[in-house]
């Protein structure tokens, strides 16, 4: 395993991490959870991340579970606050009354005693950002969180945030959570300068676009009947995939990981770390072959030609949009 420092902050987490978005407290068991988490550490994986919005909590009681057995310090844990917690006008948002309850509310259900990377799931239009900032600093102060963070915010917003902590002496962010694989690429244009200016590190999520970049689907093919698109539970999203378009240049991109001897999961993972500004990819499993698998991803390293071939492919879908 490799590591990388979260932006400009002394933080090092593994290159490839494991999330619980759609699996650990919903589509996975315990037990899924216990064998995945247990070959993450076999693997040098460091990095666990959550949020109390999974399955209302459910994913931050999975995931402390698991890692009950381990020594709290040989890992870093996120989790994240903004979604709907309850019926409350307050039980939403980044407020400081919802950010300082539900900080207690997952330290509780993940079983520690502190975060070490507390994200804003979302930006909150309704609540002033110098409010939600020293809330963030205010949680730091008391070793609650050690670090804050921010997802699929805007260079603008991050801009802000940036300025705003600089003006009154706060801790500042040091990373940024957003979707990023080789369909969804928004945060190349505007969010990945800026984040390398303002010292936040990129988070990734999704960098193998829901399992379709592993080539499990194929076009014109039934879905397989273990994956998670044939799971009406959590295939809300993937789905957006699901189009022979799309399918098609998978079955080109798996050409190319072939040609180098290589997955299309580790291609995928491989493209995805190439950024220097990403700090770590989130990967989800609920097996742990798919880890042993991912992990290898680190070695990988694409040479200018096959980025190239990679950009060409791609090219075809360059308007595609999944709907998130």
């Amino acid at each position: 395993m490799k590591y990388r420092n979260v932006g400009n902050s002394g933080l090092k987490v593994s290159e490839i991490a494991l999330g619980s978005w759609l699996t650990y407290g919903t589509a996975a068991e315990q037990k899924a959870a216990d064998a995945c988490i247990e070959k993450a550490f076999e693997s040098g994986i460091n990095f666990f991340d959550t949020a109390n919005a999974y399955n209302r909590g459910e994913g931050e009681k999975a995931m402390g579970a698991a890692l009950k057995p381990y020594t709290r310090s040989s890992y870093v844990l996120s989790t994240k606050v903004f979604f709907p917690m309850g019926d409350g006008p307050n039980d939403r948002g980044l407020s400081r009354k919802h950010i300082f309850e539900q900080c207690d509310a997952s330290l509780k259900r993940l079983g520690v005693d502190y975060i070490d990377l507390y994200f804003c799931h979302r930006y909150d239009t309704q609540t002033p950002l110098e409010e939600t900032l020293r809330a963030l600093d205010d949680l730091t102060a008391q070793g609650k969180i050690l670090y804050s963070a921010v997802s699929e915010w805007t260079g603008a917003q991050i801009t802000e945030a940036a300025g705003i902590a600089e003006r009154l002496n706060l801790r500042p962010l040091i990373s940024n959570q957003p979707i990023y694989n080789m369909f969804e690429r928004y945060i190349e244009r505007e969010v990945l300068p800026v984040s390398a200016n303002k010292g936040l590190g990129q988070v990734v999520f999704s960098p193998l676009a829901q399992g379709i970049l592993t080539g499990k689907y194929k076009p014109g093919a039934a879905l397989p009947a273990d994956s998670r698109a044939a799971n009406n539970s959590v295939n809300s999203i993937i789905t957006s995939y699901l189009n022979d378009q799309v399918l098609q240049v998978v079955q080109e991109l798996e050409q190319v990981a072939h040609r180098l001897d290589i997955s299309l999961a580790q291609l995928a993972l491989a493209w995805v770390l190439r950024q220097t500004g990403v700090s770590t990819a989130l990967i989800g499993a609920t097996k742990p072959e798919q880890i042993e698998e991912n992990v290898k991803a680190v070695d990988i390293q694409l040479e200018s030609e096959t980025l190239e071939q990679i950009d060409e492919i791609l090219k075809q879908v360059a308007h595609f949009s999944p709907k998130r």
